[in-house]
């Protein structure tokens, strides 16, 4: 290949790795749902189901690890039906079949979070979102005394 030639490829391949990187997704997003169990207690008295009334302590995070939200902080959880939309789509599924004490983490990909508007200031639009769970309740039965400390999330 003669230098002048190359000299006009070289820039056509250095936009196009330049145009890749810009459009590439960090490698901390995901396109699908991710549950993963931390904590299981030894019973499962009660599972939340769809429509049942739960409390859950939380805490939101975005894949450079910024917190955005707590309820563990707070000291107060958050409490909704499940399955009926009051939250978003990626919390009514994954934390279906959830045991009052257990801890799940869930990495909730936008189409599942806020989506592509996000919600701004504190979530970019398109944003993976990560929470560290641990359900409290269901229909106002709690855990029979499991340890539920957050140092496990």
């Amino acid at each position: 290949m003669s230098i002048s030639c190359a000299l006009k490829v070289v820039p056509i391949v250095l936009l196009l790795v330049l145009f890749a990187l810009a459009n590439a997704k960090k490698s901390a997003d995901v396109t699908e749902l991710q549950i993963g169990v931390k904590y299981k207690p030894p019973s499962c008295e009660f599972q939340a189901h769809k429509g049942d009334r739960v409390k859950v302590h939380y805490r939101g995070k975005l894949t450079d690890g910024k917190v955005f939200d707590s309820s563990f902080e707070r000291g107060d959880p958050i409490e909704f039906e499940l399955g009926s939309g009051q939250v978003i789509k990626g919390w009514d599924q994954g934390l279906l079949g959830m045991c009052v004490g257990e801890k799940r983490k869930l990495k909730i990909p936008a189409k599942l979070g806020y989506g592509e508007q996000g919600s701004p200031p504190t979530i970019p639009g398109g944003a993976t979102l990560i929470f560290d769970t641990e359900l409290v309740s269901v229909n106002g039965k709690p855990s029979s005394g499991e340890d539920t400390s957050e140092d496990e999330l």
